[in-house]
């Protein structure tokens, strides 16, 4: 496996790479869910490149991009053990070179809700830096955890819009309680890890009311939210249920029929110990 750091390192691995090339886009502090997508990749790819560079484009703050943990030595040893031929981990002045004006990228209608209107500004740093990125790799596919629900729709949009790459959805990989792995997750307490284990069990709520006949939003919330109400507080920021594909919300009182893709998107955020969690699910509905 090679670790390239500039642009002109990365276009002389590329000019040799196999083709097709498969991308896994992530921000280091690699775990088993960045493991799973690269094997994914692998098992499609001529060649697999694994990009890690923290983007300070989709955080809120200085500070935050600072305490992001770093450690391209575990990356590396992950990353070659899932099965990837090329690291590329550059840093800001080769992403973003001084002097030049980056892409100007609208993210699109998808980024509006949730995490958008959270998180102001965070989904144009995502879709500048995957735009960069697609353009700089060239990769013929890409592949994206299904966890980031909303982030994933956006790049899938993003990439129909550009004409490629494809995109392929890797499902959440979660520990053996259920709590869905991010690099996040180191930053919680023992007692905050406990009290965010409430965020898989109101999704698994949510499934089971809906496997007992759940016809409306409003029964499928409920289910969820008395889930969430069971153990310490959590500061929950929302419990969205929309339209999988449009990620239009559905009311609590529309069946939830009015999914017109024929599928649901549950996903709820959370704040526990400081620490931003985000998961998500899926349900079908007949329509």
């Amino acid at each position: 496996m090679q670790i390239v750091r500039t642009r002109e390192e990365l276009a002389a691995a590329l000019r040799v790479a196999e083709r097709p090339i498969g991308l896994v886009p992530t921000m280091g502090a690699l775990h088993s869910g960045h493991a799973a997508l690269i094997a994914a990749a692998r098992a499609a790819s001529g060649t697999v490149v694994v990009s890690i560079y923290v983007n300070p484009r989709q955080f809120a703050s200085g500070t935050d991009v600072a305490a992001y943990p770093r450690d391209l030595d575990a990356d590396a040893a992950l990353a070659r053990t899932a099965g990837a031929d090329l690291i590329f981990a550059p840093d800001d002045a080769t992403i973003y070179p001084p002097g030049e004006t980056p892409p100007a990228i609208d993210p699109g209608p998808l980024a509006v809700r949730l995490e958008g209107a959270a998180r102001p500004g965070h989904f144009a740093g995502v879709a500048t830096v995957v735009t960069i990125l697609f353009d700089l790799v060239t990769p013929d596919a890409a592949w994206f955890g299904e966890k980031d629900a909303q982030q994933l729709r956006v790049v899938e949009a993003l990439a129909q819009r550009r004409g490629g790459p494809a995109i392929h959805r890797v499902p959440t990989v979660r520990d053996a309680d259920g709590l869905a792995l991010s690099s996040r997750n180191v930053r919680l307490t023992p007692s905050g890890r406990a009290t965010a284990l409430a965020i898989p069990r109101a999704l698994q709520a949510a499934t089971s009311a809906h496997a007992s006949g759940a016809t409306t939003a409003g029964e499928i919330r409920a289910a969820a939210l008395a889930e969430l109400r069971k153990g310490p507080a959590l500061n929950l920021d929302y419990l969205d249920i929309a339209e999988s594909a449009t990620l239009a919300p559905i009311a609590d009182e529309q069946p939830l029929a009015t999914a017109v893709s024929g599928e649901l998107l549950i996903t709820i955020a959370a704040v526990v110990d400081g620490v931003r969690l985000i998961d998500a699910c899926t349900l079908p509905v007949a329509n």
